[in-house]
């Protein structure tokens, strides 16, 4: 059998297995397929329909999407949930295959599977849209596959290159320093929008401008130009896509004789520490401390924090460029922020992955449960109450409404309380796997993306809901109303946190082969 079928067939029979799953991994599964066909369909139609364009505004079109298509090929691999960690090179490293066979097997592996058949489905739309004349269809053609291979080698060589360093501590809180620039360029465009800079239409002739000279903006232009230039233009991306072909196998062969260092032991400190001084010595308090010591080492917890104060400075400045602020804001942004810090508990288990099992053999009864889901919360408070205080001070002044910094800063306590009880409830009925060492940014174990999507937006829908009762009263005016915040918000924590033992503690075994998912 052939590399590529082995690989190909390998790759399927990893698909199939999401449907032999519980009942979790195959909704989940069958999420992601909807997703992808729905961004398929959609994709292509909006791409064909660009024939009704003036056809110099569609190829400008074109070479910013497949610009940006490039773009996410070489970054969502890094940061988005539902990777595909069996791609990782260290795990087939012991396979009796030469360097090159193995880059021709993870190359059809790259192509295999719902979301690549999605990104060749775009990019056809492309040619359906743009190309006019035979000479346009043929070099439409052959721009199509030089794209979509172009994505898959560069995706390839970040990942095969980053692989070692995707291992260590230090090399994943690069990528969640990382990640917060990557969050503020995706609102760039809503920020000048907003901010009334340039005419849009200038603004993409000038990106598709500076964009046409990369690889993919030659394909893309060589598919509206169907001459001689876009020929050649065709020829330099094709040397391109054979160069990084090249640094790909070489990058390859580097990680599959590098060790991980990921593997070596760390030096352990020992000290009496706030939380020994203040929490009486027990569960509580055990828990505590370790989830403090998650939040401050681990950088999957880091992203979660960086990403909820980034969303409020994004929004905030939206907002106030925008000239909308009034004195709600600093209690919206204060809000979302408490919402976006509390959405970490959705999942609250899966951090701790085969590890769980030290908690589950002394927790004895639900409230040994619920003692347990208390000292989480209590460590994420600590660290939320001054995070929430300073975005409602910043909100207020900056908004030029400091009477609403006090309001703001109860109702993002409240809506932090209220986050914590749907996510006991939701962290113990839809549990996910988080991958250990492979990616901070990986959200769940491969099968696992569309099941992290639904919890993540169960408890976001669960959070707005219960918060009305006390954000509407405040847009209205009625301040007073979020003197009580707090105190609903530690009433909703209590009885999620019961209702989550109540209903976690008999699914222990059940919860902890959930989250221990081989990753």
């Amino acid at each position: 059998m052939s590399t590529v079928a082995l690989f190909a067939q390998l790759k399927l029979r990893l698909l199939a297995g999401n449907l032999r799953g519980d009942i979790q991994r195959k909704l989940g599964f069958i999420f992601t397929l909807i997703m992808s066909v729905f961004v398929s369909v959609i994709g292509f139609l909006l791409m064909s329909l660009l024939r009704l364009a003036p056809h110099d505004v569609a190829a400008s079109i074109v070479v910013v999407v497949f610009s940006v298509m490039l773009i996410g090929w070489m970054v969502v691999p890094l940061l988005a949930f539902g990777l595909d960690d069996t791609l990782d090179p260290a795990r087939l490293s012991l396979f009796p295959l030469p360097t090159h066979r193995l880059a021709v097997g993870m190359f059809t592996a790259s192509a295999t599977g719902v979301w690549p058949l999605a990104t060749l489905i775009v990019t056809a739309g492309a040619l359906v849209g743009l190309a006019t004349g035979v000479g346009g269809v043929l070099l439409g053609i052959v721009a199509v596959l030089l794209q979509f291979a172009l994505c898959l080698v560069a995706s390839r060589l970040v990942t095969t290159a980053l692989s070692s360093a995707l291992r260590t501590r230090r090399g994943r809180d690069v990528l969640a320093v990382a990640a917060i620039f990557v969050v503020l360029l995706a609102q760039l465009p809503n920020l000048l929008l907003n901010s009334n800079i340039g005419d849009p239409a200038g603004m993409l002739r000038q990106v598709a401008a500076l964009l046409r000279w990369t690889p993919s903006g030659m394909a893309a232009h060589a598919m509206a130009d169907g001459g001689l230039t876009g020929l050649a233009e065709l020829v330099v991306v094709a040397l391109v896509v054979v160069v990084v072909g090249w640094l790909w196998i070489k990058a390859l062969s580097r990680a599959l004789v590098t060790p991980d260092s990921s593997t070596r032991a760390a030096s352990v400190r020992r000290g009496s520490g706030l939380v020994d001084r203040l929490v009486p010595s027990g569960p509580l308090a055990a828990v505590v401390t370790k989830e403090l010591k998650y939040i401050m080492r681990e950088p999957r917890y880091r992203v979660g924090w960086f990403s909820s104060v980034l969303v409020a400075v994004v929004l905030g400045f939206s907002v106030t460029r925008s000239g909308d602020a009034g004195a709600s804001t600093p209690i919206l942004l204060t809000a979302s922020a408490g919402m976006m810090i509390a959405l970490q508990s959705a999942n609250s288990f899966g951090i701790d992955g085969r590890s769980l099992w030290m908690n589950a053999v002394t927790i004895g009864s639900e409230r040994g449960l619920s003692t347990d889901l208390a000292g989480r919360h209590l460590a994420g408070a600590l660290v939320a109450t001054p995070l929430l205080t300073l975005i409602a001070v910043a909100a207020g002044l900056f908004a030029g409404h400091p009477e609403g910094i006090v309001p703001a800063m109860l109702i993002g306590l409240g809506a932090l309380g209220t986050g914590f009880g749907v996510g006991s409830v939701t962290s113990v009925v839809i549990p996910y796997t988080m991958p250990e060492r492979m990616n901070a940014f990986s959200g769940a174990a491969p099968g696992q993306g569309g099941q992290a999507f639904v919890s993540g937006l169960g408890a976001l829908l669960g959070i707005s809901l219960l918060s009305l009762p006390f954000v509407v009263p405040l847009l209205f005016g009625l301040l007073w109303v979020s003197v009580l915040a707090p105190f609903y918000g530690l009433l909703a924590e209590v009885l999620g946190r019961r209702l989550g033992a109540k209903i976690g503690f008999p699914r222990l075994p059940e919860l902890l082969a959930a989250v221990s998912r081989p990753t």
